[in-house]
C-alpha cells in the first residue's frame, strides 16, 4: 500500500483523517483542530476515544478523508 506522508504543510484545521490502530484501540477518525511542527491537535470522532482530544504524530495518519 502506498503511504502518503503528511506534515504541517499538507494538513489544515478542519480536515478529517484516519489514525492507525495502536494498543487495543482500532483505527479511527479525527478532526484536526491545530497543526503543530510534529503532530496535530485533534478530536476523535469515532471509536472508543470519540470526543477525546489527542495529539497524534504525523506518522500515525493513515489517510486524509477530506
Amino acid at each position: 500500500m502506498d503511504q502518503t506522508w503528511h506534515d504541517k504543510h499538507t494538513l489544515t484545521p478542519g480536515m478529517h483523517v484516519v489514525i492507525h490502530a495502536f494498543d487495543d484501540i482500532p483505527e479511527h477518525e479525527f478532526e484536526i483542530s491545530e497543526v503543530f511542527g510534529d503532530c496535530v491537535g485533534s478530536y476523535s470522532l469515532t471509536g472508543p476515544l470519540a470526543g477525546e482530544y489527542g495529539e497524534p504524530d504525523f506518522e500515525m495518519i493513515l489517510r486524509v478523508l477530506d
